[in-house]
C-alpha cells in the first residue's frame, strides 16, 4: 500500500521526502508510527530552523556587542549580622508562601546516566554516600520535609523524556513516591536531529525518525501541555492555588528546594522569574552567566562567551562577568501561562554524533559530529520577565552536580562534598568529627532530610558530645 498522496506531496515541498525511502520495508505497524512522527513535525517552523542555524554559517550567533554587556546587580550572600537579619526577615515571606500551599516543585529529569557508565534514568543513580539513596530518593524527602515543616504537603511534577518516562514513573511507584503525596509526570518534547551539511532529517531506523528532547527550556511548554483526561499541569496548579514554582534539575543533589529565603526574595520584589548564582571560579568553567544588556537581564551560555568577556576584570582581580547560572530558579505560575500563549523561547543548535541510517539502510554510527540537534534553554525566559531577582548561593553547600563517571562533578567527588557539608552541619551541633588533612571529613556521612532538613534542625536533635567513628547515616 503505497504512502498517503498528501503526505508525500507535503514532504516534497519541505525537502524531506526521503523519510519515506524504506516505505516498502515497513510492516503496517511500523507505517503508522512513520506517519504519526511525521504529522507530529512543524516543517514550516523545521524549515526556518534549518535555514538560520544549519546551512547559514555562523547562525547561531546571538550574542549582543561586547559594550553593551555589563555586570547585573545581585543580591549577595549577607555578609553581617544586620545582612543575616533582613535575610531571615524576608525568609518569613517566603515560609508564608509554603504554609499557604502557593508553592510546587518542578524537577527536570528527562536525562539518562550514560556520561555516568550508569543504564536508566539520571535520577535513579545511586549518590548517597552511605545508604546509596538515589537522587530521587534526596529530593523527595527534602521536599517532604519541607512539606512537614510549613504544614502543607508540596506538590511536585517530574518532568521525564519519551525514553525514561516509564522507568522514572515505576521507580516512583516501587518506593511508594517516597513518601509524597502529590506527584506529577510530564514528558518532555521532541525535535528532530539534521544532518549537518545538507539539513536533511535523519532516520533512527528504516521507519523512525532520529529525534531528541528539545532542551530544558521545553519545561514550559510541557507544563502546558493536556494529559489523557485534557488537563495540564498549569491547569492542576491553577486549581491547587500554587502560584509559584520552585525549579530546578535532578543532578544536584545539594540544591535547596523552595528555599524560603530565596522565595522570599522573589515575592518581595514582585518578580516573575528568579535564579540563584554563584561566584564563577574561572574564566573558561562550564556555567553560563547572567549579564544585563540595555539593562535587561540575560544568561550567556559558557559556550558563546567569548574570552574578551569571559576574562574581563574588576579592578580589584575579581571576574567582572561572575553570576554563573546553576540552574535553579523560580517562576510565577502566571509568567509561564504568559510565556507558552505569546512568546516562543529561541531554538539553539548543538552539534552531536548522532547514528542513522544511510541510503542502503544500513546503521552508520559516525566517529566525528555528524548531526545538529535543536534546544531551547529556559534562561532565555529572563529577558521576558517583567521583573527578576538574581540571589547569589553558596556553591559549596548548595552546587555540586553530579554529570562525569570519574573527575570532577563524579559520584567520588559528589559524595565528598555531601559529607563535607554534613559534617559541618554535625560540628555545628556540637559534634566530632574527624578531618582529613585538607580539611574533609574523613567518613562518608548521609543525614537524611526526613531527620533534618538543615544544620538548625540537627542542632535541635543531636544529642551533646555526640562522636563521629565511622561512616555514618542518620534517618
Amino acid at each position: 500500500m503505497p504512502p498517503d498522496p498528501e503526505l508525500v506531496t507535503y514532504l516534497k515541498l519541505h525537502g524531506q521526502e526521503h523519510l519515506l525511502r524504506f516505505w516498502e520495508e515497513l510492516d503496517s505497524v511500523a507505517r503508522g508510527n512513520l506517519v504519526r512522527e511525521i504529522r507530529s513535525l512543524d516543517l514550516d517552523r523545521l524549515d526556518s530552523l534549518i535555514h538560520s542555524l544549519v546551512l547559514t554559517e555562523n547562525g547561531d550567533s546571538s550574542l549582543p556587542p561586547i559594550d553593551r554587556v555589563k555586570p547585573i546587580d545581585v543580591r549577595r550572600l549577607p555578609r553581617t549580622d544586620a545582612e543575616r537579619v533582613a535575610r531571615r526577615q524576608v525568609a518569613e515571606i517566603g515560609a508564608a508562601a509554603l504554609a499557604a500551599g502557593e508553592v510546587g516543585v518542578v524537577l527536570v529529569a528527562g536525562g539518562s546516566g550514560t556520561r555516568l557508565g550508569f543504564e536508566g534514568p539520571k535520577g535513579t543513580y545511586p549518590i548517597g554516600a552511605v545508604t546509596g539513596s538515589s537522587l530521587f530518593q534526596i529530593h523527595a524527602e527534602k521536599i517532604v520535609a519541607a512539606g512537614k515543616r510549613y504544614g502543607k504537603p508540596i506538590p511536585l511534577y517530574v518532568m521525564t523524556s519519551p525514553e525514561n518516562n516509564q522507568s522514572t514513573s515505576d521507580f516512583f511507584a516501587t518506593h511508594k513516591n517516597f513518601g509524597l503525596s502529590h506527584v506529577r509526570f510530564f514528558v518532555q518534547g521532541q525535535m528532530p536531529a539534521v544532518d549537518q551539511s545538507t539539513g536533511k532529517v535523519l532516520l533512527a531506523g528504516a521507519g523512525q525518525i532520529a529525534l531528541s528532547p528539545d532542551g530544558h527550556g521545553g519545561t514550559l511548554k510541557a507544563l502546558a501541555q493536556p494529559d489523557q483526561s485534557g488537563v495540564s499541569c498549569l491547569d492542576e496548579m491553577r486549581n491547587l492555588g500554587i502560584r509559584t514554582l520552585s525549579y530546578f534539575q535532578v543532578d544536584n543533589p545539594l540544591v535547596r528546594i523552595a528555599d524560603p529565603a530565596f522565595l522570599g526574595l522573589h515575592r518581595q520584589a514582585g518578580a516573575e522569574m528568579s535564579f540563584k548564582v554563584i561566584e564563577k571560579q574561572f574564566p573558561e568553567e562550564k556555567l553560563g552567566v547572567v549579564v544585563s544588556v540595555d539593562g535587561i537581564a540575560q544568561v550567556i551560555e559558557y559556550s558563546d562567551l567569548p574570552p574578551v568577556l569571559a576574562e574581563r576584570r574588576e579592578p580589584e582581580g575579581g571576574l567582572e562577568l561572575w553570576a554563573g547560572s546553576i540552574a535553579v530558579h523560580i517562576l510565577e505560575r502566571s509568567f509561564i501561562e504568559r510565556l507558552v500563549s505569546e512568546h516562543s523561547l529561541p531554538y539553539h543548535r548543538a552539534f552531536k554524533k548522532v547514528a542513522y541510517i544511510n541510503d542502503s539502510g544500513t546503521l552508520v554510527k559516525p566517529s566525528t559530529l555528524n548531526a545538529v540537534k535543536f534546544e531551547t534553554f529556559i534562561f532565555d525566559a529572563l529577558p521576558l520577565a517583567e521583573r527578576s531577582v538574581l540571589a547569589e548561593s553558596n556553591r559549596s553547600i548548595e552546587f555540586e552536580p553530579l554529570k562525569n563517571a570519574t573527575g570532577p562533578d563524579s559520584p567520588v567527588t559528589v559524595r565528598q562534598q555531601m559529607s563535607n557539608v554534613f559534617a559541618d552541619w554535625l560540628e555545628g551541633a556540637g559534634a566530632i568529627v574527624p578531618r582529613k588533612p585538607d580539611g574533609s571529613s574523613e567518613f562518608a556521612i548521609e543525614i537524611s532530610p526526613l531527620y533534618a532538613l538543615d544544620a538548625v534542625e540537627l542542632k535541635s536533635k543531636l544529642a551533646p558530645g555526640f562522636v563521629v567513628e565511622g561512616p555514618l547515616a542518620i534517618r
